[in-house]
Formats: C-alpha cells, sequence, structure tokens
C-alpha cells in the first residue's frame, strides 16, 4: 500500500530556522491535513517524546513518517553512533514508524549559506569500503534494536550527492541498508531518478517527492551558489510544478509499498504552504495512479 505524507520543510526550514519560523506547528498540520495528507515526518518544531507528540498528530489525523537523522560514521565507529541516534530511534519506533532516514553529515556543507555546493566534500576512493562497512553494521543494528530499516538520504552538498556516488555507496553497503530515493536531489546531482528506480527497486524503502525549476537549478550552477540560495531562490517546488516526469519515475517503483513523502522545501513567503501542499498532494496522487501503482 501506498501512502501519502509530507515533510514540514515546506513550511518551517530545518536549516534556516528564521524560515517560517513564526508558522505554528497547528498550522502546518492542519493545512496538510486539508490537502490531504495522512502522515508528517519530523521537523524542528516537533516534540521529541511519543508522549508529547502523539496527541498532537492525532488531534489531526496524522501518522509519523519517520525523521531525518545525521549520522558521523567517517568520523567515529559503530557502537558511538548507536549511543547517540538511541533517542531518535525510540521516538520513531514508539510512534510506530518502519523507517529510519539517515544522511551523513559529518563533513556535509548543505547547510553553510556561505559555502557553495563546489565546496562539497567528495569522499576518497580509499574510505569508500569502511564507510559501508560502518553503514552497513549501524542499519543492523537498527534493525535488531528497534526494528527499524534504515533508509539512507542522498543530498546535495554531501558525500552522497552524484548518481555515480549513490552506485558506490549502494555497492559498498549490504542489504540492510537501503535507499531513500529523492528526486529532486538525484536530479540536480545530476542524476537519472528513474534509472535508480529501476536499478534499486529492491532497496527502496521510502521516496521523498520534490521538483526541479530548470532555470534557477542552471542558474545556480552557472553562478556557484549555497545550497541554501538556491533554496531562497526557489529551486525546489512540489511535484509536477517543475522538470521531473514523475510518471517515468513512479512507473519504475511498481510493487512498491510504503510512504511517499512530498518533501519541497520553498521560502513559506514566497511560496504559500497552504496553496502548494494542496497542489503537491493532487498532483503526486495523479501521476501515482497514471503510474499505475494504485
Amino acid at each position: 500500500m501506498i501512502r501519502i505524507g509530507a515533510n514540514p520543510i515546506g513550511w518551517s526550514n530545518d536549516d534556516m530556522l528564521e524560515i517560517g519560523g513564526d508558522i505554528p506547528l497547528e498550522t502546518c498540520l492542519e493545512q496538510a491535513k486539508a490537502a490531504g495528507f495522512t502522515g508528517m515526518e519530523l521537523g524542528n518544531k516537533f516534540p521529541r517524546t511519543a508522549e508529547k507528540l502523539r496527541p498532537i498528530l492525532d488531534a489531526f489525523g496524522h501518522n509519523l513518517v519517520s525523521g531525518w537523522y545525521s549520522t558521523e560514521l567517517l568520523v567515529r565507529d559503530v557502537d558511538a553512533e548507536l549511543k547517540a541516534v538511541v533517542g531518535h530511534a525510540t521516538l520513531l519506533k514508539d510512534m510506530g514508524c518502519t523507517v529510519l532516514i539517515a544522511a551523513e553529515t559529518s563533513n556535509a556543507i548543505h547547510s553553510n549559506k556561505d559555502l557553495p555546493l563546489s565546496a562539497r566534500p567528495v569522499l576518497e576512493k580509499s574510505a569508500w569500503t569502511q564507510f559501508g562497512e560502518r553503514y552497513t553494521a549501524f542499519a543492523e543494528a537498527i534493525k535488531q534494536t528497534y526494528g527499524l530499516q534504515v533508509v539512507y538520504h542522498h543530498h546535495m552538498g554531501t558525500v552522497v550527492q552524484t548518481e555515480a556516488e549513490i552506485d558506490r555507496f549502494m555497492e559498498v553497503t549490504g542489504d540492510a541498508v537501503h535507499l531513500l530515493l529523492d528526486t529532486g536531489h538525484a536530479t540536480w546531482g545530476g542524476g537519472d531518478p528513474a534509472r535508480l528506480a529501476r536499478h534499486y527497486k529492491a532497496r527502496i524503502s521510502h521516496v521523498h517527492c520534490k521538483d526541479i525549476r530548470e532555470a534557477v537549478m542552471w542558474q545556480s550552477n552557472r553562478e556557484d551558489w549555497s545550497f541554501l540560495d538556491s533554496v531562497l531562490a526557489g529551486v525546489y517546488t512540489v511535484p509536477g510544478d517543475g522538470m521531473i516526469d514523475y510518471v517515468r519515475v513512479l512507473k519504475e517503483l511498481k510493487g512498491y509499498s510504503g510512504w511517499v513523502v512530498v518533501e519541497a522545501e520553498q521560502d513559506p513567503e514566497k511560496a504559500d504552504p497552504a496553496v502548494y501542499s494542496k497542489l503537491g498532494h493532487a498532483n503526486l496522487s495523479r501521476f501515482i495512479k497514471e503510474a499505475g501503482l494504485v
């Protein structure tokens, strides 16, 4: 079964807290419900205990889908990472989630507005094997301890940005590590999300759907903007409002069961979340049907 969720980053940005900082959590949840969403990923305004979070989500008819976790497995061992993740993983388990979203951020630059994307880290060839071994061991332990599937979020400004780096990551990790397919990050990173969906279908357990405003992307690339400046300029938008052929991508995921999440960070003063959440849900629902997934 496919369920459509939302990420609150369209209302309030996690890397620039001033963007959407004045929008109450309740407004986000109410507008997401009105748009048709039935689940939300975590954001910076969400309580981090199940006892406090559950009644808030229940009041608006939302499930907790999952939430981002920043790993530092390039600089610390698996035992240290497992100690660091306890609170986050416990919350996801207690809230009935099935996946834990993870991305390596120990040397990432996407949250630094002063650094252009060209300054992003590139992992040396000799470092990939240990990175993959650590991630595999981490994912195995998360599954055994919490019953959660680790899904890796490839991301602009990190060591897993390009399609080739996604391929390398999937090669050096074991089957315990699954992929979060993010259509927007894949496209901006120069990859083909449909090819990634086709090639890694058996290991894709979560999907983020954001679209790309092509003109903004090319300007960002030419002028070497930072990730956050690109976001503020509108590089991302909701599915169906940009350059990505969603039906083509989704056709490669026949048989997929899980959440597909509209996760499209924009400046809410430029892109009204109430309007864009409805547009994103309506478009994605249509694309899922056209692709034959329901």
